[in-house]
């Protein structure tokens, strides 16, 4: 052999090594996490935009999910907290501590969800600071709405049709399920190589004007919804083994 064919034939194993560490890149596939928070319900029983904070209620999440590539990931979630809502929190308008509805639901999610993290960050071995995200999907809460109108002031509403309406909605059977469409935007921050600190707000899409078991008494040309803010850790997990560079014998 030729001495540049030699020296062609030590340098190609480095070479073909060292493309194989570049291409073993995202050496984790898999993460997993538990996060603490709050349910926060938006809808008829609350007068501001933004939902009920009087009323907030715990909950705590399970998810696992598998990294794509640097950018994408999906995720399989599972929630369980409690939703709240009373019209007597509210001193103004006047009319809510006369109408005086209230409800509580426990609520169990299973969601399914792709993310994206906007930096690419996804997978690498040794993450480094802040990494933010976004998510969206689908999912089925399972409810169980308890609904109270005990303290119902009719007398206060005698020109009105809210009576009228709370007969409707009486009869009406509140939802088992409902199907929600969560969407929201996350930050995580990596503390080792394989343990991250995340913070999320996510918003819930739903289609029935009954999550808080009123809707003719209430507000009914408006769907109700729920929100919730979280913090949790999440475990990488999956290395992927590195190729190791062959030994050469000239």
């Amino acid at each position: 052999m030729s001495s540049i064919a030699k020296r062609i034939a030590w340098f190609m194993p480095f070479v073909t090594c060292s493309q194989l560490i570049y291409a073993q890149i995202y050496t984790h596939r898999y993460e997993a996490g538990v996060s603490v928070g709050t349910f926060v319900y938006q809808g008829d029983l609350t007068p501001s935009d933004l939902g009920s904070y009087q009323t907030i209620a715990p909950n705590i999440s399970f998810f696992a999910g598998r990294i794509l590539n640097r950018s994408f990931a999906v995720r399989a979630n599972f929630t369980f907290g409690k939703l709240k809502g009373n019209d007597a929190v509210y001193e103004k308008p006047e009319y809510r501590r006369q109408r005086n509805f209230k409800f509580s639901t426990p609520v169990t999610e299973f969601s399914g969800m792709l993310v994206w993290n906007i930096l690419a960050k996804n997978g690498l071995e040794q993450p480094r600071g802040l990494s933010p995200y976004v998510f969206a999907g689908a999912g089925l809460s399972l409810l169980h709405i308890g609904r109270n109108w005990s303290n119902y002031n009719a007398a206060y509403f005698n020109s009105e049709s809210v009576s009228d309406g709370l007969i409707s909605d009486i009869a009406h059977r509140t939802p088992r399920t409902a199907v929600v469409l969560p969407a929201g935007i996350g930050l995580k921050y990596a503390l080792t190589k394989n343990l991250s600190l995340a913070a999320e707000t996510s918003y819930r899409f739903m289609f029935t004007d009954y999550l808080d078991g009123f809707s003719q008494a209430a507000n009914p040309g408006k769907k109700d919804s729920y929100h919730s803010h979280s913090i949790g850790l999440i475990f990488s997990l999956g290395y992927k083994d590195r190729y190791d560079c062959p030994v050469v014998t000239l």
